[in-house]
């Protein structure tokens, strides 16, 4: 029989009981809750809410006021580049494990914030070009949509390169990739825009299918998303999954090898250029090759040390596969043939990509492999200033000439002095020319990342691509101060064209009278 005090402690021991259980569940949810570290993720934060408020301001903007959408555009890519100045000092991390606060989803080291910066930059940029372009297609791109497309475009490109672990770093590239090809055929009517679109489109889906089969073996074989974590637990794979893990490691490498545009993974580039408003070329020329590239750097450097004998060779031969393919598709594209400006710019970003691989392929074979991969930033820094200040050109070339051919440059200096200069300077600076010093000596870091790490077979390789270069971007620039054919025809430039063309003439002429500005990144840590 139960004693008469016995109910009285089961009453008064049940909502003990009670307590405790919620207790513990309230302590489970607030491990599970964390909080958000809003200073580092607001550069991607605020592009992506700007295109949301472009969106809807688009639905109550009369049709004769939709430049304005363009300008709140500018003014937010402004303000998202501005947000990288509070980043600079010190690395931050958000979206951590909570039992290990070393493993995070989003991290602003300074491979981060460099990489956002071009991003960022080079976005804005493109939409400087951007406002000019779309008034003048006279309503032939649908303003709101294009704004917004651009701006989650380049929030997904900008939340790249924080993505510390696969599964947010596959969301960013698919972000960035899918606004980017509705981009391309965004223009109504045009033929060539939307066969454009569909080589792109294909491309992305082929590249993203490869990546996520590659990702999901990964994943089978270590049971981690997160970088560092799969670069511990692969190298401990068990017997029974050593294929499955090798087989993801290809495919991964395989996957981004499509968004870098390496080497037979080119196909798509120059039909691509030639169909896409100008502007959007040259956003694919610089921020979807940062895009690749970053993530190409993160899956290799991060995530899989343990595999540099695997993937070190294989970026090394695509190197100098694409460097060798781009360079000699430039050199054979005819100056009055239709659009071989764009054509002859698209095989040139082929061949630089070639020149971008170089020092990834390096730091396989490095004892400091973020000094290689330094060199690919500080590479990809100067890549990007020039080439959107050639594209800036060609956009201003192709108001008047449509067929932007490399024979309507004839003659650029009687008609604008000071623009013919410029493109002179960024043809030079692609060249690695004098005075163009920051395109030489970011190819010296390049050099000497190959010839550091023992490839000299691929350092000669190099010189010898860009002894081909020189040719093609030479005759470019002699063509520039030929006497014109016809009577010199001078208009106005519209003041976005002319703020993208200033903007990164001044950023070249500073890197190149201050290139310990960039070249830093190819002597201290980024990670």
């Amino acid at each position: 029989m139960s004693s008469p005090a016995q109910p009285l402690t089961e009453a008064l021991a049940h909502p003990l009981a009670q307590n405790a259980a919620q207790n513990a569940a309230q302590n489970a949810a607030q491990n599970l809750v964390q909080s958000v570290d809003w200073l580092a993720i607001a550069p991607p934060t605020i592009a992506a809410v700007v295109g949301l408020v472009v969106l809807v301001t688009d639905l109550f903007v009369k049709d004769t006021r939709k430049s304005v959408l363009g300008w709140i555009s500018v003014a937010g890519l402004a303000a998202a580049a501005l947000m990288l100045l509070p980043l600079v000092n010190g690395d931050r991390s958000t979206f951590c494990l909570t039992g290990d606060a070393d493993v995070c989803s989003y991290t602003a080291d300074t491979f981060t914030l460099a990489i956002q910066f071009l991003v960022l930059g080079g976005a804005l940029v493109t939409a400087l070009l951007s406002v000019t372009a779309v008034k003048d297609a006279d309503r032939g791109l649908p303003e709101g949509e294009f704004w917004f497309l651009l701006l989650s475009s380049a929030a997904g490109a900008a939340l790249l390169p924080a993505s510390r672990d696969l599964a947010t770093l596959i969301v960013a590239l698919e972000v960035a990739s899918l606004p980017a090809f509705a981009l391309v055929g965004l223009r109504q009517g045009d033929r060539r825009s939307s066969e454009a679109a569909l080589k792109f489109f294909l491309s992305s889906v082929t590249a993203t299918a490869v990546s996520l089969m590659g990702v999901s073996f990964v994943y089978a074989s270590t049971g981690t998303l997160h970088l560092t974590q799969v670069a511990e637990r692969i190298q401990h794979v068990d017997g029974q999954l050593t294929t499955l893990a090798q087989t993801g490691v290809v495919l991964t490498l395989v996957g981004f090898a499509f968004k870098t545009a390496a080497v037979p993974f080119h196909f798509w580039v120059p039909d691509t250029y030639v169909g896409a408003p100008l502007p959007i070329a040259a956003y694919l020329s610089v921020i979807g090759k940062a895009v690749g590239f970053s993530g190409l750097i993160l899956v290799t450097v991060i995530a899989l040390p343990s595999y540099a004998d695997v993937w070190g060779p294989a970026l090394a031969a695509l190197a100098a596969l694409t460097m060798t393919v781009g360079n000699v598709g430039a050199l054979r594209q005819q100056a009055t043939r239709a659009y071989s400006a764009v054509r002859l710019l698209a095989w040139s970003s082929v061949g630089q990509a070639g020149y971008l691989l170089v020092p990834i392929a390096a730091a396989a074979y490095s004892d400091d492999p973020e000094r290689s991969i330094g060199s690919t930033v500080a590479y990809a820094l100067m890549y990007a200033a020039v080439n959107l200040g050639a594209f800036a050109v060609a956009a201003l070339v192709g108001r008047t000439r449509s067929l932007n051919r490399v024979a309507d440059y004839r003659g650029l200096y009687a008609s604008h002095p000071l623009t013919a200069l410029l493109l002179a300077f960024f043809l030079l600076c692609l060249a690695g020319l004098p005075p163009g010093i920051i395109g030489l000596f970011a190819k010296v870091t390049v050099f000497s990342a190959a010839v550091d790490a023992g490839l000299g077979w691929l350092a000669v390789v190099m010189a010898v691509n860009v002894v081909i270069a020189l040719f093609y971007y030479l005759q470019w620039t002699a063509l520039l101060f030929r006497s014109p054919e016809g009577e010199v025809v001078k208009h106005r430039v519209p003041v976005p064209l002319t703020a993208a063309i200033t903007v990164t003439a001044v950023l070249a002429v500073a890197l190149s009278g201050a290139p310990q500005l960039i070249l830093r990144f190819a002597d201290t840590g980024l990670f």
